[in-house]
């Protein structure tokens, strides 16, 4: 019995799987909309300044208001310090948008994470967290220098501590919305395949709950080993899940963390997964509460891993703020092959963290820069005193993994080869360590940089500052962009998911209402 049933998950989730070339994504089915006290406006492609010549109109998008950082003057501001995380939700969102014909949200564009999507071969740090740092040129104004900073987390198996994971599924009415592209799949379908994706991998020691959500809250599993005989019942019941009702968010948060506190791991990692299109609109209404609430959970231990699905209704806005609060990651599910990247190939990476309280401080040499500009990290900016103060929250890195920042520069005239332009200082608590207060220091040399990662990574931050409607973009072009990554085809070979940007590429370029 357990042989067959097995085969069956096996093929629910080939099935899904074997769509995801289609590369769609979600629309609502319910219209709903409400909010948890957020101030933002929807994202409507037919509203005024929405749709550009050639756009389709479509459902309405929730995102946060995004304020660029402009440049900084070296001579009256020469510190530039950032909280670290690697959140990927808005390359997800931004490859949905495009493969469905709407005009991409500018505020669904965060840079950084787009950059962060992807794997970089960043030297192995000596201890938990290493630092590299690039000089390149800047595609989009000749007369600027690029900086990127490649930060590599040690891997920490993820068997080797005992890990309580609590799902926290929505079972309102929009999940039940299909999949563009993925004929007969619904946003529930890629919230099974991602959860048995995830128990696939996990060992005896570890311990499985399942809360669900809609018109009512309930505990659908009882913290469960994940042993032959826990891996059959969490099967059954996450096949048996439904998706009717409006949402009661707010309580089913409350009762996940319950379920997280009585299994917990002293030793291990307890964390609260929550899958969602994030419309909260019942329980409590109010985001300040809602992160309050994540925040004190997180300061005692527990974490919180967002998932989102979905269009029609995706509340991007809440759910970063609520991954922020939680010191989780934040990722966005648009294809059965998202579901297993992020929760099979980056499973230790997203759910096992290295480095806690992780933040990064950028010295520019006055003498030797002008002026800097960090694109991105536009809602992870951090003042110095909160640097240099060790019991400030800051962000969470899993284990191996690559965080990057880029910076935008103006160098000095006159400046020699291989002077120091500047300082990069991460600093962290290490997670397996006694949370010891540590840091990690690197220069950046006037010394160019011979590197497909960082020319790659130039490619996508021009690509976000053209969907962004950046006032920073100079020079940017779409053809640009496609020119330079049509001459890397061997390194784009290696990878599907950095090949998958070429294709992006070119559909925002054929669609024509880009520009360039």
């Amino acid at each position: 019995m357990k042989k067959h049933y097995f085969a069956i998950c096996a093929l629910f989730a080939a099935a899904c799987i074997g769509f995801s070339a289609c590369g769609g994504a979600q629309h609502g089915s319910d219209g709903n909309s409400g909010a948890a006290g957020s101030d933002s406006e929807p994202w409507a492609p037919d509203a005024p300044g929405g749709t550009e010549a050639g756009g389709m109109t479509g459902p309405s998008f929730h995102y946060g208001s995004i304020v660029e950082q402009g440049f900084h003057d070296t001579k009256e501001q020469a510190e530039s310090y950032f909280s670290l995380d690697r959140n990927t939700a808005s390359y997800s969102q931004v490859r949905a948008q495009l493969r469905n014909g709407y005009t991409v949200a500018p505020d669904s564009v965060r840079t950084e994470e787009l950059i962060n999507y992807f794997s970089y071969g960043y030297p192995a740090p000596a201890e938990e967290v290493g630092v590299t740092a690039y000089l390149s040129d800047c595609p989009w104004n000749e007369a600027h220098k690029l900086v990127t900073v490649g930060i590599r987390t040690a891997e920490r198996k993820i068997e080797a501590e005992r890990n309580n994971y609590v799902f926290l599924v929505d079972l309102s009415g929009s999940m039940a919305a299909r999949v563009a592209g993925l004929e007969g799949t619904t946003c529930l379908d890629l919230v099974k395949t991602g959860i048995l994706k995830l128990v696939e991998g996990l060992t005896e020691r570890d311990a499985v709950s399942i809360v669900s959500y809609a018109s009512r809250v309930e505990t659908v599993l009882e913290p469960t080993l994940a042993d032959e005989a826990g891996k059959t019942e969490i099967g059954h019941r996450v096949l048996a899940l439904n998706a009717n009702g409006y949402t009661n968010g707010s309580g089913g948060l409350e009762l996940a963390y319950q379920h997280a506190e009585r299994y917990r791991s002293e030793d291990g990692n307890n964390r609260v997964i929550l899958m969602t299109d994030g419309d909260f609109n019942v329980g409590i209404r109010s985001t300040e509460a809602l992160k309050t609430f994540i925040s004190e959970k997180a300061a005692s231990g527990v974490y919180l891993s967002v998932l989102g699905f979905g269009i029609g209704n995706m509340r991007d806005d809440i759910m970063q703020e609520l991954a922020l609060s939680g010191n989780g990651n934040y990722a966005y599910i648009d294809t059965p092959r998202e579901a297993e990247k992020v929760l099979c190939e980056e499973l230790s990476g997203t759910l096992v963290t290295v480095a806690k309280d992780a933040k990064a401080g950028v010295k520019f040499d006055p003498e030797k820069v002008s002026k800097y500009r960090l694109l991105g990290y536009d809602m992870k900016l951090l003042s110095e005193d909160d640097f240099n103060d060790p019991e400030k929250d800051a962000g969470e890195i899993g284990s191996n993994l690559c965080v990057t920042a880029v910076y935008e520069t103006e160098l000095c005239e006159d400046i020699a080869g291989g002077d120091t332009l500047a300082t990069v200082e991460i600093r962290y608590r290490s997670a397996g360590d006694g949370e010891a207060a540590k840091s990690v220091t690197a220069e950046v040399l006037n010394t160019a940089a011979e590197s497909e990662d960082v020319s790659f990574i130039a490619c996508v931050a021009e690509f976000g500052l053209i969907l962004r409607r950046s006032e920073f973009r100079g020079t940017a072009s779409l053809a640009g962009v496609l020119s330079r990554l049509e001459g890397m085809k061997d390194y784009l070979a290696k990878d599907l998911y950095k090949e998958e940007l070429k294709e992006l590429v070119a559909i925002a370029k054929d669609a024509g209402i880009y520009g360039g």
